[in-house]
């Protein structure tokens, strides 16, 4: 009997020595992860192409990327007519004229026409009871062949009192008999002179030799008119 409960106690002692001593050091090793994983692979950017514009005109070439493009931007290619075939010379030329017509004109050598008169002229209105009127004119810048036209009017009707008068540094006469009444007399130019507008200065003296007006007309364009009004009282 003593035999038999040794026995049992020592298979209690042996089976809780095996317990301990695998509950301790024992550990479970997990399985080996086959799966493969591999990484999405990424593009590496690519820059857009440039397009660059013909060297047509002999200038640097124009370069933009066609993602920067927008409608509505400049266009930078321009069909413009510019400026890169015109001789430099010309400008150089064209200044030399420009100092030599002006010089010419504060020499008194030419007549300016970047100021021409386009528009008729009226010098009032003379009150007179003389019969007759006598007007005097000449050029009064450089002698350059201006030629006038004088008419008067009179219920409507012109008389020519000269044509084609050519403008001296002397004065000429042109007389006027008044009528009763509104006379009209218009003095026009019938050119520009060879060095500029029409000029031309005037005096007007009534049968007495008394002195009513006097004036002068300055770059008159051709067809501009000098006009008078006289009233015989």
């Amino acid at each position: 009997m003593k035999q038999v409960l040794l026995v049992i106690m020592m298979c209690f002692a042996i089976n809780g020595y095996s317990q301990t001593e695998f509950s301790s050091k024992f550990k479970a090793i997990p399985p080996l992860d086959t799966s493969i994983k591999t990484k999405k692979a990424i593009p590496a950017p690519v820059a857009p192409p440039d397009i660059v514009a013909p060297n047509i005109l002999k200038k640097p070439e124009v370069k933009f990327q066609s993602t920067n493009f927008k409608i509505g931007d400049p266009d930078p290619i321009s069909m413009i007519q510019t400026n890169d075939f015109i001789n430099p010379g010309d400008e150089v030329r064209d200044k030399m004229n420009k100092n030599i017509e002006k010089s010419l004109v504060n020499n008194g050598l030419k007549e300016n026409t970047s100021y021409l008169n386009l528009k008729d002229l009226d010098f009032g209105i003379i009150r007179t009871k003389s019969k007759s009127l006598t007007i005097r004119v000449r050029d009064y810048g450089a002698i350059d062949g201006d030629l006038i036209k004088a008419t008067v009017i009179h219920n409507y009707k012109g008389t020519v009192l000269a044509n084609n008068l050519y403008l001296e540094s002397s004065f000429k006469d042109i007389k006027i008999e008044l009528q009763e009444g509104l006379n009209y007399l218009e003095l026009e130019a019938l050119n520009r002179g060879s060095l500029g507008g029409n000029t031309g200065a005037f005096y007007i003296y009534d049968k007495e030799g008394n002195l009513l007006l006097s004036d002068l007309w300055n770059n008159f364009d051709t067809g501009v008119k000098s006009n008078f009004t006289f009233i015989k009282e």
